[in-house]
Parts: C-alpha cells; sequence; structure tokens
C-alpha cells in the first residue's frame, strides 16, 4: 500500500479494527497494528492509537473531507426578512456553520453582532419594526387567535418584503454587473412568495431558512406537498397529533382557511397593487433548513430537500456568572427558572396573574431565577430577578429542576437538551404546538396564561418537580435530540456545499411544484372518472329501457 498517497485508507482501516476490537472489549481499547508500506520501499510502520483517537480520524475523514470538493470557497448571500431575535438566533447559527467552514458570507440582517472573518453584515434595523419585549396581553389579544393570525400574517409577509426591497444596498446587489458574485442565496421565507425576485435577479439556487416548524400554509409553496391534516398538525394549532374528530375537523378548517386567504391576498394585491416581486418567475427552494426535530415535530413525511437541524443554535457551555451560580449552588432543593424569552415582557402580565406567580413560587422550596424587566416590587426572597440570564447554561446546570417558559422553540431545544422538564404557557404563534409536543414527550405540562391562578400553579410545579416520570422522560427525551449520525453544523455544510456541486440540486425538488392545484388534488382523473361513470351509468340505462320497451311491445304483440 502506497501510504503517502493511501493514508485515508489505512486511517479508515485503523478505524474499522478499533470498532472491532472496541465491541470485543469492556471499555476503551488501545491495539497495535502493523501496515506495511512496500510501493516506495517505506520501513514498516508501528501504528498504534485509542479507539477515541481513531474514531476522531474517521469523523474528520467522513464530514469535513467529504465536503471539500466545492474546490474554494463558497460566497454566500444571506437575507434576513423578519426582524424577530429568534428568527436570526436561527439565521445566524446556520451563517456560523458556514463561515466556520471556511465560506465566505455576506448577510442583510436587522441584528448586527459585527463582522468577522469571511462574514460582513449589513445593517437593516431601521428598515424593520422590532419584534422585542412585546407586551403580553396585546401580543395574546393581537396573536392567539390562529384565524387572526393567518389574516395578519399576510399582511405582514407584504410589509416585510416592501421593507427588504426598499433597502438601497440590496438594490445595489441585484444590479446586473453584480451577477455573477455570489454563489448562493440563503434567506427566511415568508407566507408568499417574494424571495423569487431577488433569486432570479442574481440567478442563484436558494436555500430557505424556516426558524419554526413547517409554515403549513405555505408547504405546498415551498416543497410542493401539503401535509394531511388528518395526521399532522397545523403549525399554528394547540395540539401536537390531530387525535380527535375535533382537532381533526379544526386542522382541516385552519389549513384550508389559511391556504385560501393567503392565495386571495395575494391576488387582490397583485391587481390592485402589484410590485416587481410580484411578477418575477417562481424559483423554487433547493434546500430547506428547518428548525425541526422529532421531540418537536411528530413523525410527519417530509421531501428529500427538507432538512431538520433544531437545535443549531446550541452552543458550548460558557461559565455563569459568579453570583448567578453561587445562587443556584446555594440552594439545597434545586431551582427553577422562569423566562418568556426575548419577545414577550414578563413584567407586563397583569397585576393578578403576576401575583399568582409571586406567591406560588415563594412557597416553593427552590430558589427561583425570574427574567423580568424592571424592579419587581414585593419580590419573594428566594427570588433573584434579571433583564437578562445565560439560558444555555443555566438549564445544562444539575440543580435546574424545572423551567417555566413560553414555549420558544430555542427555549424548547435548550430544555430538551439539557433534559428539564417544562411548565409551558404557550402565547401565540408556533408555541402552543411546541409545548403540547413536550406534552406527548410526557415531559411538560401545558397551563393557560389568563386562567392561572395560586393553586393550579402551585399544583403544576409541585406534580413537575416531585412526580419523578417528567425528569425520566425529559432525560429520554434529551438522549434521543442528541443521538444523531452528524452534527446540525455539518449537515449545514454538507447539504449547502451539495447544493454548490450539483448546481442547484433540481434534482431534490418534488414533481409536485409543476403541477397545478387541480392536478395535485387529483381534479382532472376524478371529473374524467366520474364522467366515464355517468356515461357507462347512462348507456347501461338506455339499454335496459330499449329492453324493456322491446318486452312490452312483444307481450302486447302476442
Amino acid at each position: 500500500m502506497d501510504c503517502a498517497r493511501n493514508g485515508t485508507y489505512i486511517l479508515l482501516i485503523l478505524y474499522l479494527l478499533s470498532i472491532r476490537e472496541y465491541r470485543n472489549t469492556s471499555g476503551p481499547y488501545s491495539g497495535t497494528y502493523r501496515i506495511n508500506c512496500t510501493k516506495k520501499k517505506i520501513p514498516m510502520v508501528t501504528l498504534k492509537m485509542s479507539n477515541v483517537v481513531s474514531l476522531s480520524l474517521f469523523l474528520w475523514l467522513s464530514v469535513d473531507l467529504r465536503t471539500m470538493p466545492v474546490g474554494e470557497a463558497a460566497r454566500i448571500l444571506a437575507v434576513e426578512t423578519v426582524a424577530g431575535k429568534s428568527h436570526w438566533y436561527f439565521m445566524s447559527s446556520l451563517l456560523r456553520s458556514l463561515t466556520d467552514a471556511g465560506h465566505t458570507v455576506i448577510v442583510f440582517t436587522p441584528f448586527p453582532d459585527g463582522d468577522r472573518v469571511n462574514y460582513t453584515e449589513v445593517d437593516t434595523s431601521r428598515d424593520f419594526p422590532m419584534k422585542l419585549d412585546m407586551d403580553v396581553m396585546k401580543t395574546m389579544r393581537d396573536y392567539s387567535d390562529p384565524f387572526k393570525l393567518t389574516n395578519l400574517m399576510s399582511k405582514q409577509a407584504r410589509y416585510y418584503c416592501d421593507a427588504v426591497y426598499g433597502n438601497q444596498k440590496l438594490a445595489d446587489v441585484m444590479a446586473p454587473r453584480t451577477r455573477d458574485r455570489y454563489d448562493l442565496l440563503l434567506i427566511e421565507p415568508l407566507g408568499f412568495d417574494c424571495v423569487s425576485y431577488l433569486a432570479d435577479a442574481l440567478g442563484l439556487p436558494v436555500i430557505y431558512s424556516i426558524p419554526s416548524p413547517m409554515i403549513t400554509f405555505a408547504e405546498r409553496l415551498f416543497t410542493g406537498e401539503v401535509s394531511n391534516p388528518a395526521s399532522v398538525s397545523n403549525m399554528l394549532a394547540s395540539h401536537a397529533v390531530p387525535g380527535t374528530f375535533v382537532q381533526r375537523f379544526t386542522n382541516t378548517a385552519l389549513l384550508t382557511y389559511s391556504m385560501v386567504k393567503t392565495k386571495y391576498d395575494q391576488l387582490v394585491t397583485l391587481y390592485t397593487n402589484p410590485r416587481p416581486y410580484d411578477l418575477a418567475p417562481t424559483v423554487n427552494p433547493s434546500i430547506i433548513f428547518q428548525n425541526g426535530h422529532y421531540i418537536s415535530e411528530s413523525s410527519r413525511p417530509v421531501t428529500p430537500n427538507v432538512i431538520y437541524v433544531g437545535g443549531i443554535h446550541l452552543k458550548p457551555t460558557k461559565t455563569i456568572p459568579k453570583d448567578i451560580l453561587d445562587f443556584i449552588e446555594d440552594s439545597p432543593q434545586g431551582v427553577i427558572f422562569f423566562t418568556f424569552g426575548s419577545t414577550i415582557k414578563v413584567s407586563s402580565l397583569p397585576g393578578h396573574i403576576e401575583q399568582s406567580f409571586k406567591e406560588a413560587l415563594a412557597n416553593v422550596p427552590q430558589r427561583v431565577l425570574w427574567k423580568y424587566e424592571g424592579e419587581m416590587k414585593d419580590k419573594p426572597k428566594n427570588v433573584m430577578t434579571r433583564k437578562w440570564f445565560p439560558q444555555r447554561d443555566i438549564l445544562l446546570h444539575p440543580k435546574v429542576k424545572l423551567f417555566i417558559s413560553h414555549g420558544g422553540m430555542s427555549g424548547v431545544y435548550e430544555a430538551v437538551d439539557g433534559g428539564v422538564p417544562v411548565l409551558g404557557f404557550p402565547v401565540f404563534y408556533d408555541q402552543p404546538r411546541n409545548i403540547e409536543n413536550l406534552v406527548l414527550n410526557g415531559m411538560a405540562i401545558s397551563m393557560d396564561l389568563l386562567s392561572t391562578t395560586k393553586e393550579k400553579l402551585s399544583n403544576a410545579i409541585s406534580e413537575l418537580i416531585n412526580d419523578e416520570k417528567y425528569a425520566k422522560n425529559a432525560k429520554i427525551a434529551s438522549n434521543i435530540f442528541k443521538d444523531r449520525p452528524i452534527t446540525p453544523q455539518q449537515s449545514v455544510v454538507y447539504w449547502t456545499e451539495y447544493v454548490i456541486r450539483h448546481k442547484g440540486a433540481p434534482h431534490l425538488k418534488s414533481h409536485a411544484l409543476n403541477l397545478t392545484w387541480y392536478q395535485y388534488l387529483l381534479l382532472d382523473i376524478i371529473a374524467v372518472a366520474l364522467i366515464f361513470v355517468l356515461l357507462i351509468t347512462f348507456v347501461v340505462f338506455k339499454v335496459f329501457k330499449c329492453i324493456k320497451t322491446f318486452t312490452k311491445d312483444k307481450v302486447k304483440t302476442q
């Protein structure tokens, strides 16, 4: 074997041998293998390595080297179209994976973090209204009803499209002279298609970034397929799976209404107030990176170009600030962590609801970390408040017994990764469904925020902490969540480079994208079949009528 040219094969053989030996031993194994390099008369070498080292080498070979054939660093244009912090967390994690792999990224974002090597930002914060620290009651009033939210999302999509294309620097990027400057467009889609305008102008393949479950009413637009409402819950539904007749009925009604309403609004604006992006030819996504996983998304059929990378935002743990760490570790009964994320202001809770939380949490034996904006009046003695907590690091601390959350996707994955039971108070959008999926996995209880009382809250907290099944199921969910062949970061790099290598990877796109709505629903086939059945029925009827008439005439003649 030529060692100089076939080192990869040597390492692969070592890995396979170490795995064989590891299976025959009860612990880590260190073995010695002799590989004779004879072609160039290199002396026999003795390679000795542990199973851990050989495994690391194999993973490096199978993942890193496999993604290298792109040849050179790709130039990627990214656009964040929604000014929501959780949306940006997901998008920025995708981009971090790509820049860490050596690719060059230019991103238009309303949440600039600062430039770094291979990474340049264009600040668009002035173009968007920020969705930060929203009032709880106003949010629930405007967004909690899924039918009202569908109407609002349709209008907001138009507003966001105007904001994106109103940016002068993006207009400069779309100029004809810059057409060959980029290799790929990575963008978050909206309720209807306006991102094709940018992709078509630059002649680029598109990858979608979806920071939530699949946007049900736009799934047909994105993938060509429509999920069966009998088995797949709508993104805005309040159940994990449609298990009852009522749930299947409301699921079907919500899907039908949202698809029809979105299409109607799009047609109205197309004919009454058209924009240039309304007239662009459709450029379907080559890949869709979805913030999904089988823990937060019940099993469902998906097209090959939908890639789950849920938890990609999870970073290696850091040291918790000393005052917070001391507060946690000095609590013999552990701690409860309470936050509604970056979007909702907990301090905007109605007075009677906040008082219920205070009274219930004051009586628990655990200490409480409570993300709270401003100064809290009558703060219980066992409560620490901050405007910000290192949520990821806290949820990984072994003394955290419970996570009280609104059910945002980032927090859901952080709780699952840490194996922490959840008490959920979903507010809007995908949050009810996210929490219900944790309930389905036996690691959470969901409650209605507006009907919360001290007694209900105390009972739920006591059950989640004292009943061991919740902690046990949370650990099971955590193990499932972590059991993956490759990391989400590696998956993002591989599939992005795959799209570039294969010129947009059109073979991954479903043929359903080429069908009209009536062809997809087989209405033309059904119409022909009905006509055929009616024709046969008519012919048979006429034949029997003729036979009957002939028989009557024959009887009269006799």
